[in-house]
């Protein structure tokens, strides 16, 4: 009697299954996740629950969870809801959302007119979109500063259109100008997001809305924008996240004027330039916390929004 085959014993043949081979992809995202996000959030929140050194005034991490101290925490968290950092939050969250507003004004139009409207010179558009990524942020913060000086070439064009009498001083701690600069800095990455959500809008749809007698005003209002509100709120979300961390805008914009400081100037000034790194280390808990209550709300709405279409 012959003895049974591999096949017949094993009916994969010998091999691994397609479940285990198609997880073993997913290995190095998971390695790289946690080398580069949760060690460092763990070494932050070390330092946050941790100590500080008497003399050298350095910080002492507390690696052990058992060993961790909320009182830095707790007096910080007294700073944040109603005290001094309280208003830096709010300063922060009104320069992005005003910023989120401008790239909404600017990069909404580039988008759609790159993705429904132009065919022949696209490739050329997307390459002129992607070209600031090869150029350093602080190169072009910089370039900046040049431009918003008092005889840059800002105040003579806003003179030459008579908008202003004398020239401004937009370095000195203007509001407006850190705007401005998180406007310009960040809208790359909330132009390209967009276009690919209306490139991906079924044609079929907008031929449709034409043919039942709509206009063209109201083939966007009715079809085009209420399709792309998914890709806006994910263009929308990859654009705040930096800048609610951002820091180099102030700091290069308005030489870190305290009345434009955001909640990234205070993290690198305790870090950095203090003797209280638990404090910095606070600091960027609390700020992961109001980003991930975004986070949330994004993907409950993005869910829900699928869950929709689906139906």
């Amino acid at each position: 009697m012959s003895s049974p085959s591999v096949a017949q014993i094993d009916p994969t043949g010998g091999r691994p299954p397609r479940t285990t081979t198609w997880a073993g992809f997913a290995l190095p995202g998971v390695g790289w996740l946690i080398a580069f996000f949760v060690v460092p959030v763990y070494a932050v929140m070390a330092v946050a629950f941790g100590s500080v050194d008497p003399i050298l005034r350095t910080p002492q991490p507390a690696w052990n969870p058992l060993a961790w101290d909320f009182s830095a925490m707790s007096s910080l968290l007294d700073r944040v809801f109603g005290g001094d950092l309280g208003k830096v939050f709010l300063r922060t969250f009104s320069f992005v959302f005003l910023a989120l507003a401008g790239c909404i004004l600017i990069g909404y139009p580039v988008a759609y007119f790159v993705a429904r409207k132009a065919s022949r010179s696209r490739s050329m558009l997307l390459a002129l979109l992607v070209l600031p990524f090869w150029i350093s942020y602080l190169m072009r913060m910089l370039a900046w500063t040049n431009l918003l000086q008092q005889d840059g070439y800002v105040n003579q064009v806003l003179q030459w259109f008579q908008l202003m009498d004398e020239p401004r001083n937009w370095l000195d701690g203007d509001w407006p100008t850190v705007v401005i600069g998180l406007t310009y800095g960040y809208i790359p990455f909330f132009i390209l997001p967009l276009y690919s959500a209306l490139e991906r809008i079924d044609g079929r749809l907008i031929e449709a809305g034409r043919d039942l007698g709509a206009s063209s005003f109201q083939t966007f209002v009715r079809i085009t924008l209420p399709l792309s509100v998914p890709g806006l709120l994910a263009a929308s979300v990859i654009t705040i996240l930096p800048m609610f961390g951002d820091y180099y805008t102030n700091s290069y914009l308005t030489s870190g004027s305290p009345r434009t400081e955001m909640v990234g100037n205070q993290i690198e000034f305790f870090l950095r330039g203090s003797s209280q790194p638990q404090t910095g280390a606070s600091l960027v808990l609390v700020l992961m916390v109001f980003l991930f209550v975004l986070m949330v709300y994004y993907l409950r709405t993005t869910m829900k929004a699928q869950r929709e279409s689906e139906r």
